[in-house]
């Protein structure tokens, strides 16, 4: 894969260069990004390519087609950022990504560590369950019919236990899924 060299001019901006780098900073965007739509502009280009840094080469979706992202954003900005993130039990970049990825936990204010705490504790009582019917069939086995008769009652609740342990199960793992994205 070949990479294009970015075309580079260089320009002495003298006494416009505070306010070049201000209003940059006021539109929250590049000072090569705010020259670049002040000159197509000028030139009358409506639309115009991207540099070759601004755009990822491929889309791989793999570990080796990670990137290190650098952005621009406000103290106040980066702050919520890394109080989302801590919340959430992941590093800034992940909470980042699933943000873009839409993620209902993330994007709807819920709580990742809350839904997945609410499924550890349904595990842990499937667990429990399954301790008790295994208990039942020894006892079965054994032929002891009157301490069986004991877990009657664990049987009678095990199909609406595991119904809605695979309701909950499948209502975390679902928030915790990308959503497909509605832009094209």
């Amino acid at each position: 894969m070949s990479k294009s060299v970015p075309n580079f001019v260089t320009v002495d901006m003298r006494e416009l260069k505070v306010a070049l780098e201000a209003q940059a900073r006021t539109e929250q965007v590049s000072v090569s990004d705010l020259v670049r739509q002040a000159v197509a502009a000028f030139l009358g280009v409506r639309e115009f390519a991207q540099s070759a840094s601004d755009l990822p080469t491929e889309a791989t979706g793999g570990r080796a087609g990670r990137v290190k992202l650098s952005i621009r954003m406000t103290e106040a900005e980066a702050y919520h950022l890394a109080l989302g993130a801590r919340s959430a039990g992941l590093s800034r970049g992940a909470y980042l990504s699933g943000l873009i990825a839409n993620v209902p936990a993330l994007t709807l204010g819920a709580s990742r560590p809350e839904y997945l705490s609410a499924l550890v504790a349904s595990s842990y009582e499937l667990a429990g369950l399954s301790r008790n019917i295994h208990q039942l069939t020894a006892l079965l086995r054994q032929g002891d019919v009157r301490q069986a008769q004991a877990y009657r009652a664990v049987l009678d609740e095990v199909d609406g236990e595991v119904r809605s342990h695979l309701k909950l199960a499948a209502a975390v793992l679902s928030a915790l899924q990308p959503r497909p994205s509605r832009r094209a």
